[in-house]
């Protein structure tokens, strides 16, 4: 099987983050202020530990403030290391979970053959981040998700149901880009990852901002295959 950096348009692909992390930098804590329920975060951050051995390796991609899916994981005795793209939510990131790791990068520099390697994870968890892609870019971050996991790796995501590609809107004060999928094609485009869906959850969420809608939030709980 050929790698995410082997895979078609991963090379030529304009990566085009203008605005993402500044809009996060600004944001910063008022996140947490406006989302303060996760229940579908702390439900599926429960699945890996109960799943994983203690002192396991747990990647968070786009890892926000830390809260509370990081310090849930740090707090169970796994070892956390996070990424995102905001230097403001990495700072903040350290500050609330000093057990863990955090770095500020991309994913796409997490990819077979690019400027970043962390090693091998035994999960990745990417709640509410891959949907911060173009959808032409997400089936090769699932890819790179394949490259970061050991073979019987875990992998657990979230992403808000909407048939939108790139489509920019306010959130908490700033503008943001967002893509999302209906749950049929969401379900298709991980599994043609090579991921197992072994667990499926949904909620309904009103966040506490007038300028965010209520959303409907997808929870797939899922396995690494060959």
């Amino acid at each position: 099987m050929s790698s995410p950096g082997d895979q078609p348009g991963y090379g030529s692909l304009p990566l085009d983050r203008g605005g993402q992390a500044e809009a996060f930098d600004a944001i910063g804590v008022r996140y947490d202020e406006a989302f303060p329920h996760k229940e579908g975060q702390v439900a599926s951050a429960d699945w890996l530990i109960r799943s994983l051995p203690a002192g396991a390796r747990v990647l968070d991609l786009g890892c926000g403030t830390g809260i509370p899916t990081a310090l849930q994981l740090a707090e169970a005795g796994l070892e956390v290391v996070g990424v995102d793209l905001s230097d403001g939510m990495v700072a903040l990131a350290r500050k609330n979970v000093p057990a863990g790791v955090f770095h500020r990068t991309d994913i796409a520099d997490l990819r077979p053959g690019g400027p970043v390697d962390l090693g091998r994870f035994d999960a990745v968890v990417a709640f509410f981040s891959l949907l911060m892609l173009p959808r032409a870019e997400i089936p090769l971050a699932l890819r790179t998700v394949q490259h970061l996991l050991a073979p019987d790796g875990l992998f657990a995501l979230s992403m808000v149901e909407a048939d939108v590609d790139d489509f920019s809107i306010p959130f908490i004060g700033s503008t943001i880009r967002v893509s999302g999928y209906l749950r049929d094609e969401l379900r298709e485009v991980v599994e043609a990852a090579h991921f197992e869906i072994v667990g499926e959850t949904s909620y309904t969420y009103a966040p506490s901002t007038v300028d965010v809608p209520p959303e409907v939030q997808i929870f797939l709980r899922c396995g690494r295959r060959p």
